[in-house]
């Protein structure tokens, strides 16, 4: 006899409302499946926020997570939901919590990887603590902030050593503007990193089992920042860049991050490689956006129906290490030892047979709907949320002429007939 089973996958949000939209409309699109006997459907819902007993059940298998990384409640909601429920989550808070980047650089320089020089140095301004003065009197040895500047050389970068959203960054090519900054970060824990001679930014996108790399332009304004260009890198870099960003969320146990790397010639630097909550907007992805969610229902998909599971604590690094600390292995033996445990942890192999076999209808059901009133409605009430009336129809123009750029490269990957 044929089971059915039930899946619900949670959203915890703050204030987005593009995607999950997106999302809703997808999932709706998947259709009940059918995989060993069992038909499985699948809801969202939206997560609200409330004081929890910590015996109790949770009603979502899968929740992708979008808040926690700065609430701090539903974080530790998401803490026992994995450790009493079972409850499967994008990402792990574990490992993510606060968006902190400097484990992520300690790591990844750990393995071998090409992580520009960084010093992390003490508060500008004391911490909000009785025991400052004294600790600080007793063990706090004075430093020279300029002669760390000047032996990383400028330009170099002072970044919150967590990092988020781009906050107090600040880009430095002289003493002034080093103390500036410094001066300005108050409470904040600062890295300053040395830069390099680059010749392309390059973001991957990272989500489950897929990764899609980005010709990124920081300087630009959000909406202008992905460049819609292919082959943009040398076909040896962009094999370092989508790797690295896989290596990333495998060793830390994420599904849904992206990583920023600097690329010259066929040497890549990561930067920027922790992101809770990674940019989906469709107003900064726009002709990426379809892939984006779809990408997102799809993993959200397999990773309910298969039942896969891993433990949010458990990250078994030392097969990392191990790798790292092999000396007959070179950079590219050991980046390529790294990427065979990535894949397997990412599921590679068997996520693209499942999905071919289970979701082959996913992709034109994404066309369809994004071509529709339906998408179209979500653009426009997006656009009037983020811009100034007197911008709407720049910018509803803007975005219409890049999805639509989308819809027909689609249509031809597909062989779809537009009319």
């Amino acid at each position: 006899m044929e089971q059915t089973r039930r899946h619900l996958v949670g959203l915890l949000l703050g204030v987005e409302e593009d995607w999950p939209q997106a999302f809703d409309a997808l999932l709706r699109r998947v259709g009940p499946v059918t995989a060993d006997g069992v038909t499985h459907t699948f809801d969202a819902e939206r997560l609200t926020i409330e004081p929890f007993d910590l015996a109790d059940p949770v009603r979502a298998d899968l929740i992708i997570d979008r808040l926690a990384h700065w609430y701090y409640h539903p974080r530790e909601w998401l803490k026992k939901a994995a450790l009493v429920n079972g409850t499967y989550l994008l990402n792990s808070p574990f490992t993510f919590q606060s968006m902190e980047k400097h484990s992520a650089y300690c790591a990844m320089i750990r393995l071998g990887l090409k992580v520009p020089r960084t010093v992390l140095v003490p508060y500008k301004n004391p911490v909000d603590n009785d025991r400052w003065a004294y600790t600080s009197a007793k063990y706090n040895l004075p430093f020279d902030l300029s002669a760390i500047a000047e032996d990383l050389g400028y330009p170099l970068y002072m970044k919150p050593f967590d990092g988020g959203g781009w906050r107090g960054v600040s880009r430095i090519t002289n003493a002034e503007e080093l103390h500036r900054a410094y001066d300005e970060s108050g409470e904040m824990l600062m890295h300053l990193q040395a830069t390099v001679e680059y010749e392309h930014f390059a973001r991957a996108l990272t989500i489950g089992a897929e990764t899609m790399v980005l010709d990124f332009r920081p300087d630009k304004p959000m909406h202008a920042r992905y460049a819609v260009t292919s082959d943009f890198l040398s076909p040896s870099a962009a094999d370092e860049t989508r790797a690295i960003s896989r290596i990333v969320n495998a060793f830390f146990g994420w599904e849904f991050n992206s990583a920023e790397m600097l690329v010259a010639g066929d040497e890549v630097y990561p930067i920027d490689y922790a992101n809770a909550c990674p940019d989906v907007a469709v107003t900064s992805l726009h002709y990426y956006f379809p892939w984006a969610i779809a990408a997102l229902v799809r993993w959200s998909v397999y990773c309910l129906a298969t039942g896969r599971r891993r433990s949010p604590a458990d990250l078994q690094t030392q097969r990392y290490f191990a790798i790292a600390d092999d000396p007959a292995l070179d950079y590219r033996a050991k980046l390529a030892a790294y990427s065979a445990l990535a894949e397997e942890y990412l599921d590679t192999e068997r996520y693209q047979q499942w999905c071919a076999e289970h979701l082959p209808h996913l992709d034109e059901q994404v066309l369809e709907w994004v071509s529709s009133t339906a998408f179209d409605r979500v653009l426009k009430e997006t656009v009037v949320a983020t811009y100034p009336p007197h911008e709407h129809h720049h910018f509803l123009d803007y975005f219409h002429g890049l999805i639509d750029q989308w819809i027909v490269d689609e249509a031809r990957r597909l062989r779809v007939p537009q009319h």
